[in-house]
């Protein structure tokens, strides 16, 4: 109670000095459910730095399927996680599932650290997953409905935040302890510290906006904190229908456009890809890719709510595009060695940059944006699904694709589909930056929604 006193004093002062403080009542709560998105940060780039130690204690080194699988079947999981975090989060409500969620989490972690065969490595990853699926759909349902609209933008992209922090904490253990596999046992620390406060965002936000701020909002925040005003009578049938099958189409559209044009490609394995272009500590050069995609992140932060969503996704993906083809022809140009590899290493760093802009936090705000309150949380469970599916196939067979195929077809491929994405942008995105979440479920309803505005 002290503190929301001298938070409320706080914000008067603001006010009389002229500060825009309005989105400092709901951070706290947005920043500690975007933490989440830490682990699944942790657990992209876990696996980059000690996964030829693993393979080597375990037996399986050598084996490009088997790598890939190791660090792909958390996937796997967070499919299953994910296509089941609707009914969890409809009928516990978000601190609960948060909660519970810590299960496999800590069960996971405690598993793959201490495992001494491919079998129980596999599991250990399996029931990470397992959690890291129920978050990453219920961290954006949560954050779209208690941020203030006129900072949706820039609170959702915390998401990305904590995502790139979670890689750069793992591939600084990945300097370190690139023969050590047990630095996956400090996942637990996050399932730890995560049994805890989410809850009561709504009586802080109710008695911190403007009371014509909480009317607009309230009805959408109790969807979220507690379980008394989720329609529980909604049904998967219902994403067949319209505008629910828009919104469905577009979230699983834009999920399987960002996983083929290449994210997780590089970031899961960024080590190896860098060998290949002659950069021999891996690990370091992947922690100075961490570092981009979260300078990347911050400057979404900043033109979220400035820009739009729409023309920071279509920005973000044509920078891709270039920075690809700037790699490819790094690659297959007869030029100097080491002006190849230079360019490369340009190219990741504008490919890293340039979606961490946009096609990583647009396409996670976006959706629930999009969705109506009825149907949010199956229609991201939906989209979300599609993106574990993508990110499973990338993770899979991106080892064995560089090694039939080479380096130079494979990031083609992920240009091209970057383009195809950038495309898709233009002509299916609606534009949903300063606009309530109940105006635009009205919009899409009524079929008035400019994909202009």
């Amino acid at each position: 109670m002290l503190e929301m006193r001298n938070l409320v004093l706080l914000m008067k002062k603001a006010v009389l000095k002229g500060l825009d403080l309005g989105w400092l009542p709901a951070f706290p709560h947005v920043f500690t459910a975007s933490m989440a998105n830490f682990l699944f940060g942790y657990h992209i780039g876990v696996m980059n730095g000690p996964i030829q130690a693993i393979a080597q204690e375990l037996g399986f080194d050598g084996n490009p399927f088997l790598e890939g699988l190791v660090v792909s079947i958390f996937i796997a999981g967070a499919f299953i996680g994910s296509i089941s975090s609707s009914t969890l989060i409809d009928r516990l409500g978000c601190r609960r599932t948060l909660q519970i969620d810590t299960i496999p989490l800590i069960l996971g972690a405690v598993l793959s650290a201490q495992a001494h065969s491919v079998d129980e490595m596999l599991l250990g990853r399996f029931l990470v997953g397992l959690g890291i699926g129920v978050n990453t759909v219920l961290v954006p349902v949560y954050i779209s409905e208690v941020s203030p609209t006129k900072y949706r933008g820039s609170l959702g992209a915390l998401c990305q935040i904590g995502t790139c922090l979670g890689i750069i904490a793992s591939l600084c253990l990945g300097i370190s302890s690139e023969n050590d596999p047990h630095c996956l046992l400090l996942k637990v620390l996050d399932g730890y510290v995560r049994w805890g406060r989410v809850a009561d965002a709504k009586k802080v936000i109710g008695s911190l906006w403007s009371v014509s701020d909480v009317e607009r909002s309230i009805e959408e925040i109790q969807a979220v904190i507690t379980n008394d005003s989720i329609d529980l009578g909604s049904s998967w049938f219902d994403l067949l229908v319209e505008p629910h099958r828009r919104v469905a189409f577009i979230g699983g559209s834009l999920f399987i456009l960002q996983q083929f044009s290449g994210i997780s490609g590089v970031l899961y394995f960024s080590s190896l890809t860098f060998q290949d272009v002659g950069i021999t500590n891996g690990a370091l050069a992947s922690l100075f890719l961490g570092i981009t995609n979260l300078a990347g992140a911050l400057f979404a932060l900043y033109l979220m709510d400035k820009q739009g969503r729409k023309r920071l996704l279509t920005g973000s993906y044509l920078g891709m595009v270039i920075s690809m083809f700037i790699i490819v022809y790094a690659i297959n140009s007869p030029i100097d060695e080491g002006l190849g590899h230079n360019l490369s290493i340009l190219g990741t760093i504008i490919y890293i940059f340039t979606f961490a802009i946009g096609a990583g936090p647009v396409t996670g705000i976006i959706i629930p944006e999009l969705s109506s309150s009825q149907t949010r949380s199956k229609i991201v469970s939906f989209s979300f699904s599609v993106h574990w599916i993508c990110n499973f196939l990338v993770g899979l067979y991106f080892l064995e694709l560089v090694d039939k195929f080479g380096v130079g077809p494979v990031y083609a491929t992920f240009g091209g589909v970057s383009l195809l994405s950038a495309i898709f942008s233009i002509f299916f995105i609606v534009e949903t930056k300063g606009r309530s979440l109940e105006e635009i479920e009205t919009s899409l309803n009524s079929g008035v929604f400019s994909k202009d505005e």
